[in-house]
């Protein structure tokens, strides 16, 4: 049998914790910032984790 893949794009967009859980970044934060206040950009840059309720779909992706 061949080796399952990993999606390419889940690898670029979630990284894992030292304790298993794992780290997203916010969306909304790449372009059109114009019209954004400056405290809705801050609080987008600081990184996220992802919902419990997502986090077997995230795995399954990058094939944890």
């Amino acid at each position: 049998m061949p080796k399952v893949k990993t999606k390419s794009g889940a690898k670029k967009r979630f990284k894992l914790t030292g304790t298993g859980k794992i780290k997203r970044k916010h969306a909304f934060k790449s372009h059109i910032l114009t019209k954004k206040e400056t405290k809705q950009k801050r609080n987008l840059t600081h990184m996220g984790l992802v919902d419990k309720s997502d986090e077997n779909n995230v795995k399954h992706m990058l094939n944890i």
